[in-house]
């Protein structure tokens, strides 16, 4: 089986989905891997290192035609979405939850796409696969190093012949992988550091690095189903808002972590919240997408600074800035899945496996996956009633 690694080409995507290391580990499972020129240099991979590691480095045209799966950070940009043949496969983080269109597009194409943001993460033998994890935990140490440099303060308390410096008070908003990694930087970097989450299990995660837990009284638990936080209804929402907004005004930083599967982030934060903060404090929305954020205000990707001195920053895309770190753990994560999902050198699909149920999301033809299969039957229900 031959397995093709493509440039990203997302604005700001550094990140590669295989490093040169993953090319010796792929070998003994009888798959050949071929790189796009020039997809790892921007994480600091240059061809070279590919070549020497016993890949064989083509053009996009190349890629395409002698591939038989595709490899990727993101999701298939027009161009590739277009060279893509029937019998081909596609891996990447394709979020298929949040944009059924193209799982239905690839379905049409003939395309076999596998998505590892699908990864069922409560399976202990699914961690080495588990490239939202792995990603998350970028993102959660690059979102405090993100809010130090904007912050105009130091992070840790400071005892110098000029006078002293108390340490930034800092609060976390989600306690899930991203948001303990956050936990756990700021208190490197001697920050005094508060987490809250609507689980209560969360709880001793977050003492255990140093941290206070933050419990409200208005929202007792919103545990869900395979480690995430089920959504709020609206009453809990407003509930939760209200007791929020007193302790986020107290803080220096502020990190948002909150995400529901393909739903719409909740906001914590909001207007008149942002309004109470002191001039200088920063608020790094790690939520903040196309779909919404947690705070009210963000932009994805943009720095915004508020009218009473508050910076928001819409910190869309960290582990892209990461890119050496990121693209090493993700690369381990892919090749664990491609060699689960490889048999005599060929991929074999299995309905049956219990990982594979939760990444392949099209084969054969038709959107396999129930999730995403149920997104695209409402999407075609509302469409013919019209």
């Amino acid at each position: 089986m031959k397995v093709a690694v493509v440039r990203e080409t997302t604005p700001g995507e550094r990140r590669v989905a295989l490093t040169p290391d993953a090319v010796a580990r792929l070998r003994p499972a009888g798959i050949e891997v071929l790189v796009e020129s020039g997809a790892g240099e921007r994480a600091w991979f240059p061809d070279s290192a590919y070549a020497e590691a016993g890949a064989t480095i083509v053009s996009r045209d190349e890629l395409l035609a002698g591939a038989d799966a595709v490899v990727m950070v993101g999701r298939p940009d027009a161009a590739l979405l277009a060279g893509l043949r029937p019998g081909q496969a596609v891996f990447g983080m394709l979020a298929p939850l949040t944009d059924p269109d193209l799982a239905v597009t690839l379905a049409g194409k003939g395309v076999t796409a596998v998505s590892l943001d699908g990864l069922p993460r409560t399976l202990s033998r699914a961690q080495q696969m588990d490239a939202l994890t792995s990603q998350l935990n970028v993102a959660g140490y690059k979102a405090v190093l993100v809010a130090a440099a904007a912050y105009g303060r130091f992070f840790p308390l400071l005892i110098t012949a000029a006078g002293t410096a108390r340490p930034a008070r800092v609060l976390v908003l989600g306690a899930g992988v991203a948001g303990l990694q956050a936990i756990g930087t700021a208190r490197r970097l001697g920050a005094v550091v508060t987490g809250y989450d609507v689980r209560p299990s969360s709880k001793g995660e977050v003492e255990s690095l140093g941290a206070t837990f933050l419990e409200l009284t208005s929202v007792t638990s919103a545990a869900g189903e395979g480690g995430y936080a089920r959504e709020l209804t609206d009453d809990e929402r407003r509930a939760q808002q209200a007791e929020l907004s007193g302790h986020i005004a107290a803080q220096d930083v502020v990190i948002t972590t909150a995400q529901v599967p393909g739903r719409r982030p909740p906001l914590l934060v909001t207007e008149d919240t942002v309004k109470a903060m002191a001039a200088g404090s920063v608020i790094v929305d790690m939520a903040a997408s196309e779909l919404g954020g947690n705070v009210a205000g963000s932009v994805p990707g943009e720095e915004v600074v508020t009218g009473n001195g508050v910076t928001i920053i819409g910190a869309s895309g960290l582990p892209a800035t990461v890119p050496t770190a990121a693209s090493m753990a993700f690369s381990r994560n892919m090749t664990a899945l491609l060699l689960h999902m490889t048999g005599e050198g060929e991929l074999a699909i299995d309905p049956a496996d219990e990982i594979q149920a939760g990444v392949v999301i099209t084969h054969g033809g038709s959107v396999v996956h129930p999730a995403t299969a149920a997104l695209v039957a409402d999407d075609t229900a509302g469409g013919t009633s019209q």
